[in-house]
């Protein structure tokens, strides 16, 4: 089944989509203020740093079980109340992670948190109802870089809260029975940018259309089963969990890796990883329509997947090439030989991820029709918040045990079917005369 030429029934698709790009961003940045608290926070309560890694994997979980939820949801209800529902229940999870009293509150809140993140799939879905088949990549694109920004600015916000001299204005401020510490103020005011992201869907996103013609009757097991026994979807889900394990577990030891062999602390990595987002907001946000429309999806997911594969390949290898290879640079005296091949290399892993992310998004979107758009997305996202829980710890251990290039080397096999499953299909889209 195909999905229909023309976007949904709003009065602007442009409008529509610049809107929930709009939301997601909000939703994003919201997400991201949290990341820098959430190590220190946990520390703060006096338990062992692997809670750190559960809490994290706590989130993912509760986003894998909901995405399918909420996207099925949003086939049969409409994608703005599931939206708003979901951005709302944001408000009540960020105010309550504010107001922890034990590590076990902060666990509710953070779980609670991760069901509402699974909104994702209702989001793409709406992206897939306001725009045709051809600007889908762009699109789906301009939501990938939503994301990108979100977590680009996000830990910024979130350190600016936790800062000193914001704490101490809070507490002159905020009535005592509220708490104003450096792990409450990040997380009121991410509650109040999901507040304000409430009025802002509710004022200005409109309906697409869909509930009028969604399906009914149908339970959300019966519509994920249904999903996978469609061999398409089967082989977009099997490749989201792999790229899921693989990259979510590489971002978690990226920091460790940068502290042991280049001997950076927070700042430097910091850095570093903005370099990483920024690029990735470009590809996704700029780059990714046009390739797509010019190339075709199939052929980007086998790009994609190739040069994350060789990217993740060489990261533990730059020290190494850099000495080898770069010779001495003549400006400042930080910009080494190892840190040019890093620099170097992680520019292919930005443009990999976002054109195998993007790609793998928009095939699943031209792989079901608009009546189980949210279902199939909300398949997709449920099966990268599993790999998401499972990479982390996973690549940890092996970090921890093996040695600091494991994560990378094991992260690049993972995607070796990934980049078999997107060949394989391009070959048979080109037997078919098909492949664009």
């Amino acid at each position: 089944m195909t999905v229909p030429e023309v976007p949904g029934e709003v009065e602007s698709p442009r409008r529509a989509l610049a809107t929930v790009v709009a939301v997601v961003f909000v939703d994003m940045l919201g997400f991201g203020i949290i990341v820098p608290i959430l190590p220190f926070y946990v520390r703060s309560f006096g338990v062992s740093d692997v809670y750190i890694g559960l809490l994290a994997a706590s989130y993912s979980l509760l986003q894998f079980a909901f995405a399918p939820v909420l996207g099925r949801l949003s086939d049969e209800r409409g994608r703005r109340p599931v939206l708003l529902l979901s951005i709302a229940g944001s408000v009540v999870a960020w105010t309550l992670f504010g107001l922890a009293w034990s590590v076990g509150v902060l666990f509710v809140a953070r779980m609670f948190a991760g069901a509402m993140g699974g909104n994702i799939a209702a989001a793409q879905a709406y992206v897939a109802d306001v725009t045709p088949s051809e600007e889908r990549a762009t699109g789906l694109g301009l939501v990938g870089a939503a994301f990108g920004l979100g977590f680009v600015f996000g830990p910024a916000v979130g350190g600016v809260f936790a800062s000193d001299p914001v704490v101490s204005a809070a507490r002159d401020v905020l009535p005592g029975v509220v708490p104003a510490t450096r792990f409450s103020l990040p997380s009121f005011a991410a509650a109040a940018l999901s507040l304000l992201n409430v009025g802002f869907a509710a004022a200005f996103l409109e309906e697409t259309g869909t509930p009028s013609d969604a399906p009914t009757g149908e339970s959300p097991v019966a519509g994920l089963l249904a999903s996978l026994r469609d061999p398409d979807l089967r082989s977009l889900v099997a490749s989201f969990l792999l790229l899921s394990v693989a990259f979510s577990g590489v971002q978690v030891m990226f920091i460790p890796f940068a502290a042991d062999a280049y001997g950076y602390g927070a700042s430097e990595t910091a850095l570093l990883l903005t370099y990483v987002g920024v690029l990735g907001v470009l590809v996704q946000g700029v780059l990714v329509g046009r390739l797509s429309r010019r190339y075709g999806d199939v052929r980007l997911a086998f790009a994609g997947s190739t040069l994350l594969a060789v990217a993740l390949a060489a990261i533990p290898f730059a020290p190494v090439l850099g000495r080898a290879l770069v010779p001495p640079p003549g400006g400042p005296a930080f910009l080494t030989p190892e840190l040019v091949a890093l620099l170097a290399v992680l520019p292919l892993l930005s443009v990999g991820n976002g054109l195998l992310t993007v790609s793998l998004t928009t095939l699943v979107s031209t792989s079901t029709g608009r009546e189980t758009q949210g279902t199939a997305f909300g398949v997709t996202q449920g099966a990268g918040s599993l790999g998401r829980t499972v990479g982390p710890p996973v690549m940890a251990a092996l970090y921890a045990v093996v040695g600091r290039w494991s994560p990378f080397v094991v992260g690049a096999v993972l995607l070796l079917p990934v980049v078999a499953l997107a060949f394989a299909r391009l070959r048979l889209d080109q037997r078919a005369g098909t492949a664009r």
